[in-house]
């Protein structure tokens, strides 16, 4: 079984497009509320006008029993996919709505188990953190890669080069999180997509634009 953590440390590198933006200072596992659109490409000024202008939009916190099922379904309706990075205390409460995301061809990646403030704790209680969520995941969906998205984008280098998987950050912050409105994001999701744009996961972002994810590498957009 591949694991999330290398057995050895390797080097570290980070690709930094764009700033990384401001989160919640706080997280209350009762209400999952960061939604954020993220790894944004943009289409070069001399390419086709018409081509299709591809985006990623990202799920930070859930599952919420609230939240998520909506945005899925209007998700569905849409016909764009998008990436969930999930929380272990909250997957535990709602494992079938993990199971919908990733069965209805949505990338599924690991925002820890208990959402800690990365930079309070140790890089072994972080790294354990996010390995713990990892364990959930392959027993709940089965093996794969489960992408790192650590709690409010923090991560030591030395954290990052001990993960076997790419980290995802965000280059956009919709703020979405103060009004937990997923109607609102989803006509984000139907304006956007009359102005041309295609909605998909992260992994398929990379492949689109002809990038090889590496382990242990942070992105926050391509080009």
């Amino acid at each position: 079984m591949k694991k999330l953590l290398r057995t050895a440390l390797a080097a570290w590198a980070a690709v930094i497009l764009l700033p990384a933006c401001t989160v919640p200072s706080s997280y209350d596992p009762a209400v999952p509320h960061a939604v954020t659109p993220a790894v944004f490409a943009d289409t070069p000024t001399d390419a086709d006008p018409s081509a299709p202008k591809y985006v990623a939009l990202t799920f930070d916190d859930g599952p919420s029993p609230r939240c998520t099922p909506r945005l899925l379904d209007g998700l569905a309706e849409y016909g764009a996919r998008a990436t969930f990075f999930v929380v272990g205390c909250q997957t535990v409460k709602d494992p079938d709505i993990v199971r919908r995301i990733a069965a209805e061809g949505h990338q599924v990646g690991n925002h820890s188990y208990d959402h800690p403030q990365m930079d309070s704790l140790t890089c072994a209680q972080a790294l354990a953190d996010l390995q713990k969520n990892d364990d959930l995941l392959r027993r709940l969906l089965g093996e794969g890669d489960y992408w790192v998205r650590p709690p409010y984008g923090l991560c030591t280098d030395r954290e990052a080069a001990a993960l076997s998987v790419p980290l995802v950050n965000w280059s956009v912050d919709t703020e979405d999180w103060k009004s937990k409105d997923a109607d609102k994001i989803l006509d984000i999701i139907y304006r956007q997509q009359e102005q041309g744009y295609v909605f998909v996961t992260v992994s398929e972002l990379l492949t689109l634009k002809g990038v090889t994810p590496e382990s242990g590498v942070t992105y926050h957009s391509v080009k």
